[in-house]
């Protein structure tokens, strides 16, 4: 009980929030990349246009870690899993405009 207190706390959230996708891209990235170093890799999605999708993918990983938090009822970590979502959603979108 006492971890969960320690970790119930918005940073704990927010950190959470922004490694998780990173994750989720090395995932796709190791799955997909047919060989392409890093910077060819994401060159070539970008040159495609499928960026905004691959993010959208990667950022899905936050839905497990916000119910984990909830389901632990740390509720103050799932609201930073969620402000950095919303920020995620907001980057997608100005990527998918341009």
């Amino acid at each position: 009980m006492d971890l969960i207190k320690r970790y119930d706390k918005p940073l704990s959230g927010v950190v959470a929030g922004i490694i998780f996708p990173l994750i989720a891209f090395t995932v796709f990235y190791l799955t997909t990349a047919k060989g392409f170093t890093p910077g060819e890799y994401f060159r070539r999605i970008s040159l495609l246009g499928n960026l905004p999708q691959i993010l959208s993918v990667s950022v899905f990983s936050n839905i497990i870690i916000f119910l984990i938090f909830n389901r632990f009822d740390m509720l103050r970590a799932a609201k930073g899993v969620l402000g950095v979502t919303i920020i995620w959603a907001f980057i997608v979108f100005g990527i998918k405009l341009l």
